[in-house]
Formats: C-alpha cells, structure tokens, sequence
C-alpha cells in the first residue's frame, strides 16, 4: 500500500528522512521539502521504497550516472552540490556538538578534481554462462552490472573493461573484490576472492593485463603479470605502490589534505606521521622537516622508505613499522616533537589520542574520514588542555556520504 510522506531532512547515510509520530521513517533519494509516494520496503519497517516525487526539491539535479538508484556506489546524485557540502559541513558540526564541542567550521572544500582514481569492482557469478561486474546495489549483496563510471577520473579509463576481463578470466565462481588503482605507468590491479587458481586461469589473467596494458596484476597481493612497477608521485617523491595498497580515493582530495596538513605544520621542524601509509603527507612534509614515519603495513612503510631514498632535497625521514592500536607511542616517545600528524581509519585512534593528550607536544593535525571518531578523538585532546583552533570538512567522495576532515590543535 502505498503512502505520502513530507521529508524533513537527510540521514548520515544520505537518505531522506520524514519525522512521523511513529519515528523517523528513510526514503533514499529523496531530499528535504519533498512530498514523496513511497510503499513498504520488505523487511524494514522503518525504510519506504521512492515510488514518485510529487513535489520536488528546488535542489533536486538530474543524476550523471543512469545506474544511479539501482547501484550503491553513490547515494545523492539527485541533490545539488552546494547543498551536499552544506550538509557534509553540518554533519561535523553535529558530531563535534555531540562530544560538547562547538566551534567554527570551515566552508567544505570540494577535492573531486577529475574524479575517483581507485575503486573497488565486485564479480559474481550466477550460472556458468553468467557473469556479473559493478558495484554492490545498497545494502544488498546483489551486483549491479555496469559499464562505465561517470566518477571515475580519466586515468582510469578502461578500467571496468579489465575488471570485466579479469572476472571472465577466473572460473572458480567464488565472488571477487577486484581493486584498480590508476598509477603513472597505468591501471594497477589486485584480485581477492578467488582461492587458488591453476595454471590455465593465471595464463588467461596474464593474457588479460596484456591485452588491456595493466601495468600490473597481482592477486591477493602476489604477482601475476606485469609490464611497468606501478608508481605515484607525492611531493618531490616517487612511490612505487606495494600491491592493493591505500591512497586517497582521489589525485585533489590527497593535494588538499596534504595541503592543510602542511599550512598546519607551517613552523614544525621535527614532526610524527602516524598511520603514515606510503607518505602523502609525511614526503611532503620532508621537504622542510625531520619527520618520524610510523604505520603497521610493512609494505607501506617499505614503499616510503624506497620514496624517500630515491627523492632529492629530503630531510632525514625515519620510517618504521608498529601497531598504533595495540602500541601507540606515548607520552615520553612524543616529547622531542614540534607537532605530530596523525591520520587513522574510520575507526579513529582512541588509544594513540589519549597518549597524545598526555604529551607536551605543541601541535596535533588530525586527519579523518569519519565525523564520529574524529570527534571521539578530539575531545580526549580537549579534555586535556589541547585547542581545537581549525578543522576542515574536505569532499573527495562526491555523491556519497562521506566526508575527509583536517583539524589543527594546540597546547
């Protein structure tokens, strides 16, 4: 049966929310001001189906992407961007206000640029002769097919087709993660899922780096083929990219942060880069600063190191391996440094903060993609003498409805 309902706001998850007298109730894609037609969503009593919009949004756009509504892979093509950033803003301002804390936040800084430079496909098979490559439908186990990505930067151009090549290639019908990464020396491919594969299925995935010119193909991170070391360049540096490796998801959303990592830093001569990946921040950072590089990936760490050795006109870079988790450095460890950097997964870095706190040292930058750890963590700094003086809503992930964040803090 269907019903109408006004929606009143956006959820975190970027569904449109109607505040009945029952509860809230979700509608993805709708926005707020909308009168909507939605029916039963099976299985969710709190979640509708959109059947039409009868009075739509001034601020409802058409979609680029004609999978949009079927595909997960974004949740508000529908919306205007400068609605979207308003309200990514706003999500942190209600993070940091949940912890007690309010301050200025910044205008969000749009890092698009020319699009996603790494996605993850994902193939299944469904019968023998058919086979299914694209992105998982929301909140579903289901494939949405596709054949183009309209967030996809141009360096990736042929990147789908591959994944489609590669799929085809393996036929143990388990399903597969396939992660592409844009390198300077071409599309850098790792496959996950298959299990062990004979020597016909590597023979055809060798065949298909060829004939699509990956640069490599490894799967789960050992190699398959390959036709050029795949690299990036941070800074004056060159990364050669350990297999499946980390970056961020775009070329302008990494020089952003970076960017406001290193106004933060301005003054700083001995700085920590903690969870320091491959070194988007802390090779950059070398330029003008001692820097202690630490992060639990070995491979991350091996790949700055080779970075650092083969750059010019660094300053000394001390790379090393430790979980930050289960060993975060602590107080005594963190006293000879001007400022330290530290940039966790979504799950924020409890432990590493709290060490932090303790600390005398003169600047802390943190670097977030999650609202509610980053506020989490902020407030263990505050609550002990720390000031939260600039943080920035930074927009990489355009359509979702994530947010990058950089928040400088001081004793």
């Amino acid at each position: 049966m269907s019903e109408r309902l006004a929606i009143d706001r956006i959820a975190h998850r970027g569904d449109g929310v109607a505040d009945t007298p029952q509860g809230p109730v979700y509608v993805p894609y709708a926005l707020p001001g909308e009168m909507v037609t939605v029916e039963p969503s099976p299985g969710h009593p709190d979640r509708r189906q959109l059947v039409h919009v009868d009075q739509p949004s001034p601020d409802r756009v058409a979609p680029i992407s004609p999978f949009f509504g079927s595909c997960g892979g974004c949740a508000l093509q529908h919306w205007a961007l400068p609605q979207q950033q308003e309200w990514k803003r706003q999500r942190l301002i209600e993070a940091l206000a949940q912890t007690g804390i309010t301050c200025d936040v910044a205008p969000t800084v749009d890092a698009h640029g020319e699009g996603r430079r790494r996605v993850v496909l994902h193939a299944r098979r469904r019968s023998h002769d058919v086979l299914e490559v694209g992105f998982a439908a929301a909140r579903s186990h289901q494939i949405v097919p596709i054949d183009h990505c309209p967030i996809l930067a141009p360096s990736m151009a042929g990147a789908i087709e591959a994944a489609w090549a590669i799929a085809g290639a393996i036929k143990s019908g388990k399903p597969l993660d396939i992660q592409i990464t844009a390198s300077q020396s071409g599309l850098d491919i790792d496959v996950r899922g298959s299990g062990p594969i004979g020597t016909a299925e590597s023979a055809a995935l060798a065949a298909a780096a060829d004939k699509h010119k990956l640069a490599r193909i490894t799967r789960h991170g050992e190699l398959v083929a390959q036709r050029a070391p795949p690299a990036v360049t941070m800074g004056r540096a060159t990364v050669p990219l350990p297999a499946g490796s980390f970056l961020q998801a775009t070329a302008a959303g990494e020089q952003v942060l970076a960017s406001l990592v290193l106004d933060h830093a301005a003054k700083a001569r001995n700085i920590a880069d903690l969870f320091c990946g491959v070194g988007p921040f802390g090779l950059r950072l070398a330029e003008r600063a001692r820097v202690t590089a630490v992060d639990s990936d070995p491979d991350a760490v091996d790949a700055l190191k080779k970075a650092a050795a083969g750059a010019s006109g660094l300053k000394p870079i001390n790379a090393a391996v430790r979980d930050l988790f289960r060993r975060p450095l602590v107080a005594t460890e963190l006293k000879n440094f001007d400022a330290v950097v530290f940039d966790p997964p979504r799950q924020g870095a409890q432990a590493q903060a709290r060490e932090l706190a303790k600390s005398t040292v003169p600047v802390v930058i943190a670097v977030s993609c999650n609202a509610e750890t980053f506020a989490r963590d902020a407030r263990i700094l505050i609550d002990r003498g720390y000031k939260l003086q600039a943080v920035t809503p930074v927009d990489q992930f355009r359509y979702s409805a994530h947010v990058e964040i950089v928040a400088r803090f001081a004793r």
